[in-house]
């Protein structure tokens, strides 16, 4: 990774997650960025001013104002306009729920605030708190409307929380957010406004995200760790390009995209009746986790503990892609994703061919900053025609983008 001759804010806010800030530091430094440390007052409580500035070799600020007394900088309340012309990019990580709140709301009670406010540059933020707190309908809200103003926001990680629940709402390793920053500003920085009616104007695109769950009884199921983040990160993406979407969601906490008509399904037998529906998109995205494998019958009683052990019978559920592919029409655009822990290329090119598919994004649960519970991903992709394209570990929304550049060709 290089970030050389790069300026970066990084704003740290008050989330016990602030102690990661240190290592990001040290991690952008080392890849030749020049590093503004900025602290919100409640992150001073998490994290010392003086080990943020010792590692960027450069003073963390904190306060807006400066002190009244002798020898005081009486230019620093305007340093905040200084550095947002400075910044080639800011990162604010981790980001508040409250900060988040201050950015949609235009706030300035801050360095870090008053900087936003100022800069002329692009903006990411990594949330961090609490799952409820992260999936609270003012949080998704706030989400939402920093997206449209232009912030790319990489989603947290799921995982043991510092309350002792389990669930979305880590900030990303510092590994994971320093990987995503050069591609990130690599895109920004070379991205054109979308072309008038957008590329994909007149298409229709069908979407599928998130996983499913096979009932066991009513109130258990098999299930896997699928978020829906990168299958609702391409719904986006087509409907910000100009396509019709649609998207068939498996059960996530994921607000709607802007544009994109949503069908929430559950099960794979729920996924295979949509799919079928709206089979005839001109492009088809399968990036749903779908359940292999239910139970052969679902009990409409909860099954009592029992002091044995407890055998369950599955079935094959119906292969969803394979049926997409069985009825591809003439110039129809089919793509597959596959989720690998091993011999992974092997296992696509196979999945490629078996169900008659046009591209297939390979990419690695095994892999730090890839796969489920990510804010980001790193993808292969392979195509029907022999071409491949490595895609390094990015944003799943920059993924996205480059996904729907690659197969809307």
């Amino acid at each position: 990774m290089s970030l050389s001759g790069k300026k970066l804010v990084l704003g740290i806010t008050g989330s016990i997650a602030a102690y990661k800030a240190a290592d990001l530091v040290r991690l952008l430094v080392k890849a030749g960025a020049e590093v503004q440390p900025i602290l919100t007052p409640a992150a001073s409580r998490f994290i010392s001013p003086l080990t943020l500035g010792t590692l960027a070799r450069r003073e963390a600020l904190i306060g807006l104002w400066p002190d009244a007394g002798p020898g005081a900088d009486a230019t620093l309340w305007t340093k905040h306009v200084e550095i947002g012309l400075w910044a080639d990019g800011i990162v604010v990580a981790p980001a508040t729920a409250q900060t988040l709140a201050k950015m949609v709301g235009g706030a300035c009670d801050s360095m870090l605030t008053a900087v936003l406010l100022s800069a002329r540059c692009p903006v990411l933020v990594a949330p961090a708190m609490d799952h409820d707190m992260w999936h609270h309908p003012a949080t998704q809200r706030n989400i939402a409307q920093l997206k449209a103003d232009g912030v790319t926001v990489l989603p947290p990680a799921s995982g043991e929380l510092a309350s002792g629940l389990v669930g979305d709402g880590r900030l990303p390793e510092p590994s994971e957010i320093a990987a995503a920053l050069e591609p990130w500003l690599g895109s920004v920085e070379g991205a054109a406004p979308e072309a008038s009616g957008g590329s994909l104007a007149g298409r229709t695109v069908l979407v599928t995200a998130g996983p499913t769950r096979e009932a066991i009884d009513p109130v258990r199921f098999l299930s896997n760790g699928s978020t829906g983040t990168m299958g609702f990160e391409i719904a986006r993406e087509a409907a910000r390009r100009g396509a019709s979407v649609t998207l068939l969601a498996g059960p996530v906490s994921l607000p709607t995209p802007e544009g994109v008509t949503r069908v929430d399904i559950v099960s794979a037998d729920d996924l295979h009746e949509a799919a079928m529906q709206h089979a005839d998109a001109d492009l088809v995205i399968a990036a749903a986790a779908v359940s292999d494998y239910a139970p052969a019958s679902s009990g409409d009683r909860k099954l009592k503990k029992a002091d044995d052990a407890l055998s369950l019978t599955l079935r094959r559920t119906p292969d969803v892609l394979a049926a997409l592919g069985a009825r591809k029409r003439d110039g129809q655009t089919l793509v597959g994703f596959a989720l690998e822990t091993h011999d992974g290329e092997a296992h696509a090119r196979g999945k490629l061919e078996r169900k008659n598919l046009d591209w297939i994004v390979l990419n690695f649960q095994n892999e730090p900053g890839a796969g489920f519970g990510t804010g980001t991903n790193r993808v292969v992709l392979l195509s029907r025609a022999g071409e491949r394209a490595d895609l390094p570990l990015a944003p799943k929304a920059q993924i996205a983008a480059s996904i729907l550049d690659a197969v809307a060709r």
